[in-house]
């Protein structure tokens, strides 16, 4: 029941109007009176003159410094670093988890250190060879030092931005067109990365560079169409060399087993001719036996083998007319070419190197096609002998 509804027994008016009746705010100096005898003091002085109790002034005193601690409880994040300052100097930095600080007397500034960031960078830049081509760079980069980061610069990831565009631009514009545009990419991310770091080290922003990510670079919308073009021809140029180096090693092979046949064929060769030499030696070292024992019947041998070899290629026919009076003509010369056809019909072909010389040492060396084939007059006589 509320204190001034009907039927409330006795007096509860808290500001103490006894009657019963609404005559208007209370005293101030009435409410401070009975503040104080509530609390049982009997000293002090308020703006009438009369006593204020001491006993409050400490209880207001005590809420005061309660609420005082419980203002400089603060909570820092896993991912995140306290800087502290006391009266405006760095005196550390506090780990993740609830601390307390002494409000109005220390401050904490909480940062973020283990977020990755990135800084994009973009633009149209001069290239060595006097080009322009539109390149896009994205930063990553972290925290390392939180009082660096904060203090060390007015705005640290405006600095690095500014950075970026600079290393950008001057790596850039070292560089050809097309190393920017095809292979090279690589190679101007590196160096680009570490002419970022040499600007920002003066600096001391706190930063760490953890990736620099070129994307690819493109020429300007208005050459496009020549710059494609420029690129499918470096492109078929790279394909004619890998279709070149695929023909090397498919003929290399090749090469290596012919020179080696031709080589083995090369000994095979020596070895032959090695063996009729000394073929050719034992057989005269027989003869010769026979020579001493009989000189004119060796001679006149030789003599008629050698004529037998000579003549055994022409188709010449001898005849002795003297004792005959009547010639029958038979055509020896048809019969001699179709007995040497069935000769050829019957013995293998031999294939012989080219230079080579026959088994018999009076047979002349005759040269061959360059298909290692003897010719039809060599088998011929190869045939007859």
């Amino acid at each position: 029941m509320a204190w001034n509804e009907p039927g409330n027994k006795g007096n509860k008016d808290p500001w103490g109007n006894k009657g019963g009746n609404d005559k208007g705010p209370p005293d101030l100096d009435e409410v401070f009176r009975n503040l104080s005898k509530r609390f049982g003091g009997k000293g002090g002085g308020t703006a009438s003159g009369q006593p204020f109790n001491s006993t409050f002034l400490v209880v207001l005193v005590a809420i005061a410094l309660i609420v005082w601690g419980l203002s400089g409880l603060y909570t820092v994040k896993e991912a995140e670093r306290g800087v502290m300052l006391r009266f405006g100097q760095h005196i550390g930095e506090v780990g993740p988890g609830l601390h307390w600080k002494a409000t109005f007397i220390d401050e904490v500034f909480p940062i973020d250190v283990k977020t990755y960031r990135t800084i994009p960078a973009s633009g149209s830049m001069l290239t060595s060879d006097e080009n322009v081509v539109k390149v896009e760079l994205v930063v990553q980069y972290s925290i390392q030092d939180a009082y660096s980061y904060v203090f060390s610069a007015v705005d640290a990831n405006a600095s690095l931005r500014e950075a970026t565009d600079s290393a950008l631009r001057y790596v850039v514009g070292h560089n050809r067109m097309d190393d920017i545009l095809t292979t090279g990419r690589d190679a101007i991310r590196r160096d680009t990365w570490r002419e970022l770091e040499r600007i920002i080290e003066p600096y001391k922003l706190g930063l760490k560079i953890e990736d620099v990510n070129f994307l690819p670079a493109r020429p300007p919308e208005e050459v496009k169409d020549a710059f494609d073009d420029a690129i499918s021809a470096q492109e078929d140029e790279q394909r004619f060399i890998r279709e070149a180096e695929a023909y090397s090693r498919e003929i290399e092979p090749k090469a290596r087993g012919q020179v080696e046949r031709m080589a083995q064929q090369a000994n095979a060769y020596k070895q032959r001719v090695v063996l009729e030499a000394e073929g050719k030696v034992a057989r005269f070292e027989k003869l010769l036996p026979e020579y001493k024992a009989s000189p004119e019947v060796t001679r006149k041998r030789l003599y008629l083998d050698a004529m037998q070899e000579v003549m055994s290629d022409t188709n010449k026919v001898l005849i002795d007319a003297k004792n005959n009076g009547n010639l029958m003509y038979l055509p020896l010369d048809k019969l001699m070419t179709n007995d040497k056809a069935n000769r050829k019909a019957v013995e293998p072909e031999v294939e012989r190197h080219i230079n080579s010389v026959s088994g018999n040492a009076n047979t002349p060396v005759t040269s061959m096609p360059t298909d290692g084939r003897l010719s039809r007059e060599e088998r011929t006589r190869q045939g007859r002998g």
